[in-house]
């Protein structure tokens, strides 16, 4: 009798082995499922940072064509206002209204570029022949700068301290200079490909309305969709308000600046208009280097040029960025002065110049689809809770619970219950 008993204890064991080995699998799969997820989310990560990488010039013609057809919206939606012909109310094509505002841009560009080409060539010209005297006067300023160290004795370490930094200084603005004018003559070379803004820019603008309805198609019906076209309408609103008013600041500061730095006998005031123009596209690092080459080129006129011209710089900025810029950018991109720069700065590394323009563009794209991305979390969350069944309630008809969505509209208390 005792045999059968000692029997079973194996084939109990061997059964609690199995079930234990089933248990540890069962356990370790959703660890080893993340794991795989992880892993699988990096990869695509990295192919598609190596493909943006890859693609980079295409890329960004195309954001420079998207650019361009956020600027010119809203004067082909003014030339498409309906107006009535014959007693009847019309609407232009779009692709004729396009073309005539090409039109109106493209004829406004030359007549800018007949009037003012001449001017800058003779301002570029006179800056060639006055250099040689701009080299001289800096060597005087270096030999003062000796004469200071005799006077006042200053110890070895430190008069070679203030050498260093004030060479390196000249070395770098040099640098600088030099690779601008390089990037400059770098982008005749892209003429042809630049040729292709307005070209893209024009099917951009004529089958906007297509391309967001085939992009909503490819999200899944439902929550999920509606989520999506308001990202889109964000972005969309964002880009447009933040674009259009950059190139409004810039062409409004470019002509103040040329305007007041003639009044105020600034050496070559047309040119650093336009520099000016140009680099208030880049906030907070932009107004800072047009101070900086400002300072340097009326600082050979003489002392008081440099504060005259620096104050009127500052007054200048006090009324842009307080009065005039807040009413320009309304719905626009709300960043950290911090955040600003190091989006800049990592621009500069990633894409050059061109990084430099885009990088505030990008991050506020990345900012509205992270904010978008924690209200469709929350969101979730909230409707998974809306739709649980009422606890407690008492069914005397044996009626399914009823689940609410957060738009459907609660009933009014009974007077009883006010």
């Amino acid at each position: 009798m005792k045999e059968p008993k000692e029997q079973t204890k194996p084939m109990k064991s061997a059964e609690e082995m199995s079930a234990l080995t089933d248990a540890v699998a069962a356990a370790t799969w959703p660890q080893t499922r993340t794991v795989l997820r992880v892993i699988f989310i990096v990869l695509a990560v990295a192919a598609g940072l190596w493909v943006l990488y890859e693609l980079e010039s295409i890329i960004l013609l195309v954001v420079l064509s998207i650019f361009f057809a956020y600027l010119i919206a809203p004067l082909v939606e003014l030339v498409r206002h309906p107006f009535k012909l014959a007693g009847r109310e019309r609407t232009m094509p779009r692709a004729l209204a396009i073309a005539i505002v090409y039109a109106m841009i493209f004829g406004s560009l030359a007549i800018a570029i007949y009037l003012l080409l001449p001017r800058i060539g003779n301002q570029m010209t006179e800056f060639a022949q006055q250099a040689p005297t701009y080299l001289m006067t800096a060597r005087g300023r270096a030999q003062k700068l000796n004469e200071f160290y005799r006077r006042y004795q200053l110890p070895p370490a430190a008069r070679e301290a203030v050498n260093n930094a004030v060479t390196q200084a000249i070395e770098r603005t040099g640098e600088y200079v030099r690779e601008a004018f390089l990037t400059m003559f770098g982008w005749l070379t892209y003429l042809p490909w630049l040729i292709l803004i307005p070209i893209l820019a024009f099917f951009l603008l004529k089958d906007a309305d297509s391309f967001r309805r085939s992009a909503l198609q490819m999200i899944p019906q439902g929550r999920l969709r509606w989520r999506g076209d308001e990202f889109f309408q964000d972005v969309n609103r964002t880009l447009a308000a933040y674009i259009r008013a950059q190139l409004i600041a810039c062409l409004l500061i470019g002509t103040i600046c040329s305007v007041g730095f003639a009044l105020i006998g600034v050496p070559y005031a047309l040119t650093l208009g336009i520099i000016a123009g140009a680099l208030e596209f880049i906030p907070l690092v932009g107004p800072f280097m047009v101070a900086i080459i400002v300072a340097i080129i009326t600082s050979f006129v003489s002392t008081g040029q440099v504060i005259t011209a620096l104050i009127f710089l500052a007054v200048l900025r006090i009324i842009h960025d307080y009065i005039t810029y807040p009413r320009l950018i309304r719905h626009g991109i709300h960043l950290h002065p911090v955040a600003v720069i190091l989006a800049v700065l990592a621009g500069h590394e990633l894409a050059g110049v061109a990084g430099i323009f885009l990088a505030i563009p990008v991050v506020a794209v990345f900012t509205v689809a992270y904010r978008h991305w924690n209200e469709y979390r929350g969101s979730a969350g909230l409707v998974a809770d809306l739709l649980k069944p009422t606890e407690g309630a008492v069914s005397t008809t044996h009626a399914p619970p009823v689940y609410r969505a957060s738009n459907e509209p609660q009933p009014s208390p009974s007077p009883s219950t006010r």
